[in-house]
């Protein structure tokens, strides 16, 4: 089959130059309708983070036994090994438990897998198992969803259906299919039957969420309630593919617009998207995570991840929309160095106000302006509406210059935490969903830097993307909110924010690393000195 040339599509969205099909917007089927079913699904997500009065007592129960179980186990057989082999232990046992106990956990669970540098090394790695090697739906069960869907037997739409997954995640799994008509594409399949025990998780959650609020520092701050919300609204959408597609289009017609061509997005089908099936372009290039086959292709890897950090600005400050779930699954890089962006399960959304607050929260970032940052921060939900921010900078030394914390000792990196917590806690601080997607993606290029390019000079390169982004948008961001971008961009306080004085010129990420693994021995030989004096107490 001749595969035809898609100008047409390709003027309005990043797609690749030659698809197998030409999308027209206003002839797309499962279009109709599609505003009002992510306002319906929104809804029913709000609804399903709301504490219900008396929550799912099996499902809770079958919960504790699944969680009590792996912490028991690690206690018996891990825990007295202590160290790192501990950590992996336990970390192996819940991504275990988290996979018995179905889509929501396994959902945590590729969140905590984006976690580099925040969540310790050993669950990382372990949770990044829950990201494609979730165990496979039989292909019976996915033939099943895919003809009730599609109202026709498999082979009619189908001259080619591999029986075997090329991926498996929580929500769905992904095949290889050809069409009859010639075109080589992915079939994305809901698992069966998952939409009562995501209700049912999201229930229980939402049940206990508010309960931890203040029982745990590092709980507070994270907001339980707010991740309650965020899991409701992810997943609800997850569970229709439809939203999916649209999200696609929405991205790639984003691309676009601010003429980022080195990202692209595979095209849905026309026709053959439904709710629990999506149809789109088979896309092809080298995972993300094959660190050998992108340098042997000569992929400059600075330009791919600073082109990852600009398009998810230019998203979310500009028009309020990103792709929401940035991991090395969810990106091909092909031999030119074009990014192939996949599985929009989950985007980001800000309303005006928010994107508004959003914007002010990093120009006040990159012109060193602690007090529109800390104002963009409460805007967003982060503080109470009446928080006195001169009180906060006063109270979190905001004003004084950097502590370096490979200068500090264990008990008092420990002590400088807790106070900080403590008075974050005090002020009602929170961790707002709107910025939790945000963070991940954050996250996950921290990740990126590290695999492919830990030579990369952090400083130097975010003054690159913010005098880009000052240059081509600032005009534009300036009349949005009412602040006059005539503020030289400082990073003093991003410099800051590593505990360095405005004094270094460069920081490696090798640099920050090492930096990273002082503080890691700091907090490990507090834990030790911690256990040596309960144990003589014993």
């Amino acid at each position: 089959m001749e595969t035809p040339h898609a100008t047409a599509d390709v003027e309005r969205f990043s797609f690749t130059d030659q698809g197998p099909w030409i999308l027209d917007p206003d002839l797309i089927v499962w279009r109709a309708g599609i505003d009002e079913l992510r306002a319906k699904t929104r809804i029913e997500g709000d609804a399903l983070a709301r504490p219900p009065k008396v929550p799912p007592i099996a499902r809770l129960l079958f919960t504790g036994v699944r969680l009590g179980g792996a912490i028991a186990a690690w206690q018996l057989f891990d825990r007295r090994k202590g160290g790192s082999e501990s950590r992996a232990g336990i970390s192996r046992r819940l991504r275990k438990a988290f996979e018995r106990l179905g889509p929501t956990y396994i959902k945590l669970g590729q969140i905590v897998s984006a976690g580099e540098g925040i969540f310790p090394e050993e669950l990382v790695a372990e949770f990044r198992l829950c990201r494609d090697e979730v165990p496979a739906v039989p292909f019976e069960d996915v033939k099943r969803v895919v003809e009730e869907d599609l109202g026709r037997p498999l082979g009619d739409v189908f001259s080619e259906f591999a029986t075997t997954p090329i991926a498996a995640a929580s929500i769905a799994q992904v095949h290889v299919a050809k069409l009859h008509t010639g075109e080589d594409v992915v079939v994305k399949v809901q698992r069966p039957a998952i939409d009562e025990m995501v209700r049912l998780d999201l229930r229980a959650m939402s049940w206990i969420s508010p309960k931890l609020i203040g029982r745990i520092p590092i709980a507070a701050l994270a907001n339980p309630p707010a991740i309650v919300e965020l899991f409701a609204d992810t997943i609800v959408e997850e569970l229709d593919f439809r939203l999916e597609a649209q999200n696609m289009l929405d991205v790639a017609q984003i691309l676009a617009e601010t003429g980022q061509r080195t990202v692209i997005c595979p095209r849905p089908h026309p026709s053959l998207v439904t709710k629990r099936v999506l149809v789109m372009e088979r896309l092809h290039g080298h995972n993300f995570d094959n660190v050998d086959a992108i340098k042997a292709a000569g992929i400059d890897m600075k330009s791919v991840i600073r082109a990852g950090m600009v398009t998810t600005l230019e998203g979310s400050m500009l028009y309020g929309v990103f792709h929401g779930d940035l991991h090395a699954g969810n990106l091909f890089v092909d031999d030119s160095g074009r990014v192939a962006l996949l599985d929009f399960g989950i985007t980001g959304r800000l309303d005006e106000g928010r994107r508004n607050a959003f914007i002010r929260l990093l120009m006040g970032g990159v012109t060193n302006d602690m007090r529109t940052q800390l104002g963009a921060i409460r805007d967003l939900g982060a503080l109470p509406a009446d928080t006195d921010l001169d009180a906060v900078i006063t109270d979190l030394g905001l004003d004084k210059p950097p502590k370096d914390p490979t200068q500090m000792s264990a008990q008092e990196l420990v002590d400088d935490i807790r106070d900080v917590v403590k008075k974050l806690t005090e002020y009602g601080a929170s961790m707002p969903k709107e910025l939790m997607l945000f963070v991940k993606n954050l996250l996950f290029l921290d990740g990126a830097i590290a695999m492919h390019a830990p030579d990369l000079d952090l400083i130097a390169e975010t003054f690159q993307v913010a005098s880009y982004m000052a240059t081509k948008h600032g005009q534009r961001l300036a009349s949005e909110t009412g602040t006059p971008m005539d503020k030289e961009i400082d990073l003093e306080g991003f410099k800051a924010s590593f505990g360095l004085d405005n004094t270094v010129e460069s920081l490696t990420y090798a640099d920050l690393q090492e930096r990273r693994k002082i503080i890691r021995e700091r907090f490990e030989e507090h834990r030790k000195t911690q256990r040596r004096r309960l144990l003589r107490r014993k």
